[in-house]
């Protein structure tokens, strides 16, 4: 059958390799844009979630404050007297937020007087306060704060803040600059 049998005109059999191609990239580029935004939306979303998991935790560890006048040693002491129903881990990882549980000053080692909690985040927020975060010394120290930490063991490395989602580093996510990505609650 012709070109003339089928009515379409002469000399036209379908696309060019150009306009193929051409087709092709405008698809590939739009694709790319599409799974960009998705991908930030994404991180986005996950860091809304941990801001939401930290204030609710820091919620139940003032409860928990109010009854007992100490802080607890390890965030699975909020679930036991049912200040929160389970403790909320990272969305991405899984991993347990950083939690340090620190004496006063002058305290005994069973009196928490106060911590520290936080998760670092995916994305640069200037709108988040992360400057709270500060270097923890070799031993355990909280040179900015209260004291040590009650329940004592090291600042990396605990049950409660595994080292490898915070960087490895002394504190929540290896600096303490204005570059920080971290989302942290004190008392």
């Amino acid at each position: 059958m012709t070109h003339k049998e089928q009515g379409l005109p002469a000399g036209r059999q379908g696309f060019s390799l150009i306009e193929l191609l051409v087709v092709i990239a405008i698809i590939g580029l739009l694709t790319t844009i599409v799974m960009a935004s998705l991908t930030n939306a994404r991180k986005r979303g996950r860091d809304g979630r941990r801001i939401a998991d930290i204030k609710q935790m820091q919620v139940a560890l003032e409860m928990y404050y109010q009854f007992h006048d100490a802080y607890p040693t390890t965030l699975s002491a909020l679930t036991s007297p049912g200040f929160i129903p389970a403790i909320p881990n990272d969305p991405l990882t899984g991993n347990p937020y950083a939690y340090a549980a620190l004496k006063g000053a002058g305290a005994t080692a069973a009196i928490c007087a106060s911590y520290h909690l936080g998760a670092k985040l995916e994305i640069y927020s200037a709108s988040v306060n992360f400057n709270e975060d500060a270097d923890m010394a070799a031993g355990g120290t909280y040179p900015t704060a209260d004291g040590t930490i009650c329940n004592n063991s090291s600042w990396v490395g605990s049950t409660e803040i595994p080292a490898v989602a915070f960087g490895g580093a002394n504190d929540f996510d290896g600096t303490n600059d204005a570059t920080d990505q971290v989302y942290d609650m004190r008392p």
